[in-house]
């Protein structure tokens, strides 16, 4: 079974990081190890408190990982602030670890903030060029580039001004846009390679954790040999069977279904646009 490692926050009403990414993890067969560098108070109305985990416990963390496990993929997650990240991306380049998914987690559902403005910069300096795919939402996006997100050109003209990071491609997630009826996720690559998945809006409040769980997906299917193409449609497939078999957990914005795919996977309503 092939290993692979998630560097997140803990949210203790488990719908979002490092939880959401072990259910995800286990659904997609893949054997899920963690770096926990936040602890969070939260459940499915907010955000109520933050707590860093002590640096020297994180770089403990990525030791007992690197020198036990044989990691074919992994992703970030909550990172918090800029020496948390710097002590990432030293670690990641130290073990040689392969096929990064940032997701650059800065905002939470209920609007908190889980990244200081700060460590911006940092991600963009030393976390970005070792990824493999950087996974922001259209707010993320735009905090990213500095490029209000209004259409698709300004959607690509955004994708094009992270990819100048380093990172070898970018996949803005299009949850947040305005479209009544469909969301579109758009990926770019170095190379000028692009791809559009469509697929239905679904009507709920229950999201909470979607980020997570999709680049938590996209990181099992590249730790098992897929494609950029294969590992997309089938996150997409994962969040969106995830999202519409709702569990209805919580007075606010729920989690979604991790065990929802392998019995209701909706391939229909998802499709590449040319």
């Amino acid at each position: 079974m092939k290993q692979v490692l998630t560097i997140a926050g803990s949210d203790s009403g488990g719908g979002a990081g490092i939880q959401a990414d072990i259910k995800t993890f286990q659904e997609l067969d893949v054997f899920g190890t963690s770096v926990i560098t936040a602890v969070t108070a939260q459940n499915t109305l907010g955000v109520t408190d933050v707590a860093p985990v002590p640096l020297h416990n994180i770089e403990k963390q990525l030791q007992a990982v690197g020198e036990d496990f044989e990691i074919a993929a992994l992703k970030t997650g909550m990172l918090f602030d800029a020496e948390t990240i710097q002590t990432v991306a030293k670690y990641i380049k130290h073990y040689k670890w392969q096929h990064l998914i940032v997701d650059p987690v800065m905002i939470a559902k209920g609007g908190a903030s889980l990244l200081q403005e700060e460590a911006k910069d940092s991600l963009i300096e030393h976390l970005l060029p070792l990824a493999t795919v950087v996974t922001p939402n259209i707010p993320e996006a735009e905090a990213l580039s500095g490029i209000s997100i209004t259409d698709e050109k300004t959607r690509r003209e955004a994708a094009e001004k992270i990819l100048q990071s380093g990172a070898q491609g970018v996949l803005v997630k299009g949850g947040h846009s305005e479209d009544p009826d469909f969301t579109e996720d758009f990926y770019l690559d170095q190379h000028g390679g692009s791809l559009v998945l469509r697929s239905s809006r679904i009507p709920t409040k229950h999201t909470h954790g979607t980020g997570c769980t999709f680049s938590a997906a996209l990181t099992a299917e590249f730790a098992k040999g897929h494609s950029i193409e294969e590992a997309f449609l089938t996150a997409k497939q994962f969040i969106q069977s995830a999202i519409e078999h709702s569990l209805n957990i919580g007075a606010g914005h729920g989690p979604t279904n991790h065990s929802a795919y392998r019995h209701h996977a909706q391939k229909e309503l998802i499709r590449y646009v040319h």
